[in-house]
């Protein structure tokens, strides 16, 4: 997808020229704000988990533990289960009806909420494990991105597989809460990575065709970069869980 003017610009002498290097520059302050979103909410993310970790009450409240191991949820840790869920879906669906300071504030609250759900990973998973799969997880989506900013082909073909992909994963791992197969978690898992994989080069091509689009520079801007860093951050967190439950090892 190419900015109205983009192309001619190209052969337009050293004016165009000029038009162009800016267009570039300001494309990559617009992708390096989805990022910096995204980098800040895993930091909030990792911060708020490793905190509650440490938590006897937050603890008790939400897991039943046998010994150290976490046995099941309590109704509020069910509740906490599925909250970030049900956040991402407002957030998808209404960030553009809000300001630009509510749904900034809206995705810190969901990245910090999102944090308290991943508490069960610092407390089932050794610490080498965890920092393992996330270093597996940055080269990963560090990779993965940079090609779909930078390839020709068009991935936006894939869009449809990749989101009825995602419905299938969500569905088979409701399915998994009640047969609690360790089989079926490690199918899940494994696709979960591919999956999630595709779908980082799929956003990242879909936010840099987004920019090409945008006339107004101020609030939709804004909110464009928060659903941005939501897609993403998304991406990061499945990838890094699937992983995990792959090859991490518990305590």
């Amino acid at each position: 997808m190419q900015p109205r003017g983009h192309s001619r610009d190209l052969f337009n002498g050293s004016g165009g020229t000029t038009r162009t290097l800016a267009l570039d520059a300001d494309l990559r302050r617009y992708m390096m704000g989805i990022y910096n979103r995204m980098g800040l909410a895993l930091l909030i993310s990792g911060g708020v988990a490793f905190l509650a970790a440490q938590s006897p009450g937050f603890i008790s409240a939400v897991y039943v533990m046998s010994g150290d191991r976490i046995s099941g949820l309590t109704g509020l840790g069910w509740g906490l289960a599925f909250a970030p869920l049900a956040m991402a879906m407002v957030l998808g669906f209404g960030v553009m009806r809000m300001s630009l300071a509510t749904a900034q504030f809206s995705f810190w609250i969901f990245a910090a909420i999102m944090g308290l759900s991943l508490t069960s990973i610092v407390l089932a998973y050794t610490g080498a494990s965890i920092a393992q799969a996330f270093l597996i997880t940055a080269i990963t989506f560090g990779l993965t991105s940079f090609w779909g900013y930078t390839t020709k082909q068009d991935l936006t073909r894939f869009g449809g597989f990749l989101m009825m992909a995602v419905i299938g994963l969500i569905v088979a791992s409701l399915v998994n809460l009640l047969l609690q197969s360790s089989w079926l978690q490690l199918a899940l898992s494994a696709l979960g990575v591919l999956i999630f994989t595709a779908l980082t080069a799929f956003d990242t091509q879909r936010l840099k065709g987004l920019y090409y689009d945008l006339s107004d520079q101020g609030e939709t801007r804004g909110k464009i970069m928060i659903l941005g860093a939501l897609s993403l951050y998304i991406n990061v967190i499945n990838i890094f869980t699937s992983l995990l439950h792959l090859s991490g090892e518990r305590r």
